[in-house]
């Protein structure tokens, strides 16, 4: 019997009963997100992985890529089961945003990335606008989670989680190796990112009760061919500590033009930002990257996932260091794995069940250091931790907390012509 509008079970409109809640949950999801994606139902969820693969952060993009590339087999171990959309923002935001787009019209469920902040603020207007989940992989502005966003999400520290969090390991680091400065310069990109530490920087340092002054601040652009002028009036200032926020490409340039000019601080520390343990910087700069310190969120050697992890990136890349791309590779991989975990959970791809099965999320087998994934109201994990990471022998060794300590810290780090 045909369930039409005379019929005496009550349907609706010429629609079936099934027809009509089909309806009925459509428009419920445009009235809440404006224009609502067409899902591909079934036991595999379609993760559209978001990344700047060409371009000025090309590098780092690949790295993370790499990551995605091994999380189907990984998590399909554990019993997830994703399949990777992948797309290239080409370092830009007018293409990631468009790039979004195509991924969500192509049947993503779930969008992955985007390592830069202004490319994943771009990501995210288009997944709110469409009701999409984006899981953040590497992106540190604040105000990504502050928006007020109900589809973003992010396991990867705040510009303010990593400048509190890189500052009192400094403190760490000046107290186990008996040598504290009395004087810094930050020397910062001016994109998002490094504005965004500027930011934070301006903000917490003077309720941190640091043991130095920062005698300036020094801002770039990550895309100049040089970057001598910016290193001259560094080095003019006299100060014993170089705190930088870079990427890989400007982190090279700016180390060479030290040497160059013979400015030698007591050290070189990063409170959060790539380009010093990336390989790159090991591969271009040899000797003169050594002694150089990250603070960090690093990945714990000693977990199960991490060992899968390890051995798959060096089945299918065996020309090359795990250490030197393990950060990207493992945020990335986690951000997949934190959507194919609410996946499971949810037993939909549907938006709505999707968002609410993030939003409990509490993930402990991970790779990062810290306690399980969970996220707070806005969507950001706040239980991320720092560790200090040092080049040491040309690859990332933590040497602070002493309890994960891989070797002791060196500080201050030998002058340019004093290493081997």
């Amino acid at each position: 019997m045909n369930d039409d509008i005379n019929s005496k079970n009550g349907s609706t409109g010429g629609l079936t009963r099934r027809q009509f809640g089909t309806a009925a949950a459509a428009v419920g999801a445009l009235a809440a997100f404006g224009r609502a994606p067409a899902f591909a139902q079934g036991t595999t969820l379609k993760v559209g992985v978001l990344l700047p693969r060409s371009g000025l952060l090309a590098q780092a993009g690949q790295a993370c890529q790499r990551g995605a590339e091994i999380a189907p087999a990984i998590l399909g171990e554990l019993g997830y089961k994703v399949e990777i959309l992948s797309a290239d923002t080409e370092s830009n935001v007018d293409v990631a945003r468009s790039r979004a787009e195509k991924l969500i019209n192509d049947g993503a469920n779930v969008i992955v990335g985007a390592f830069d902040s202004g490319q994943t603020a771009a990501a995210a207007q288009v997944c709110e606008q469409r009701g999409i989940p984006l899981v953040m992989n590497i992106a540190a502005a604040d105000r990504l989670t502050e928006q007020g966003y109900k589809t973003v999400f992010r396991n990867f520290p705040t510009s303010t989680m990593l400048i509190t969090n890189g500052l009192a390991l400094m403190k760490d680091l000046f107290a186990a190796t008996g040598t504290t400065p009395k004087t810094a310069v930050f020397l910062h990109a001016n994109d998002t990112f490094g504005m965004a530490n500027r930011q934070a920087m301006d903000a917490f340092f003077p309720k941190l009760d640091m043991p130095f002054t920062i005698v300036d601040s020094i801002s770039y652009d990550p895309k100049a061919q040089d970057l001598s002028v910016e290193v001259a009036k560094a080095k003019g200032t006299g100060a014993e500590l170089a705190i930088v926020t870079t990427r890989a490409n400007d982190a090279i340039m700016m180390v060479r033009e030290m040497v160059k000019q013979r400015w030698e601080p007591k050290g070189i520390v990063s409170p959060g930002s790539p380009g010093l343990y990336d390989e790159q910087f090991y591969k271009v700069l040899g000797k003169y990257a050594d002694y150089a310190i990250t603070n960090l969120p690093w990945y714990d050697p000693k977990a199960e996932l991490t060992k899968r992890v390890e051995a798959a990136f060096k089945k299918q890349y065996p020309n090359d260091r795990f250490e030197g791309y393990a950060f990207n590779v493992a945020f990335t991989l986690e951000a997949i794995l934190v959507a194919a975990d609410a996946f499971k959970r949810a037993g939909t791809a549907e938006p709505a069940a999707m968002l609410a099965a993030l939003r409990q999320t509490n993930l402990k087998d991970k790779m990062m250091v810290g306690p399980a994934i969970t996220f707070d109201e806005k969507g950001q994990n706040t239980q991320l931790i720092s560790a200090c990471v040092q080049n040491r022998n040309l690859r990332p060794t933590v040497v602070l907390p002493k309890a994960s300590a891989e070797m002791d810290p060196v500080f201050p780090a030998p002058g340019w012509g004093k290493r081997g």
